[in-house]
């Protein structure tokens, strides 16, 4: 067999699991609080979309237990913004929920996570406040 013959479209490729450093994830955490408190983002936007799928690559690469509620919400905040139809109270809803997720995580976090976690559990809940008004 040819080694250098092209992959057949259907064959599954292994995956390898994502290595994500501390600066890395310092910086998205940054971009995120960043981008949540100049307001919620434009749905003509894909950058919510963009950071929505960043976070959910690093925390399935993550081993920290407990996060596969977070990731649950992630997926479905992005199914309702991709969504013409999605309800202001459903968003409101999901944002609220990532929010208390959120927060529980930043309690149990030890070092320079905790903090900015907070500030970001913090700033989903506000989000979804405005919009459920």
């Amino acid at each position: 067999m040819d080694s250098t013959a092209p992959t057949p479209q259907n064959q599954i490729l292994p995956t390898v699991p994502l290595e994500v450093t501390d600066q890395q994830n310092s910086a998205l955490l940054d971009d995120t609080l960043t981008l949540l408190n100049s307001g919620a983002p434009d749905s003509n936007s894909q950058h919510g979309l963009t950071e929505i799928e960043r976070w959910t690559e690093v925390l399935r690469a993550s081993e920290r237990p407990g996060l596969a509620k977070i990731i649950q919400e992630l997926k479905t905040l992005h199914q309702q913004l991709s969504a013409t139809d999605t309800q202001s109270h459903d968003l409101a809803e999901t944002l609220a929920s990532l929010g208390n997720e959120t927060s529980k995580v930043a309690e149990e976090t030890i070092g320079d996570y905790g903090a900015p976690l907070a500030r970001l559990g913090k700033l989903l809940i506000k989000l979804g406040s405005s919009l459920s008004r």
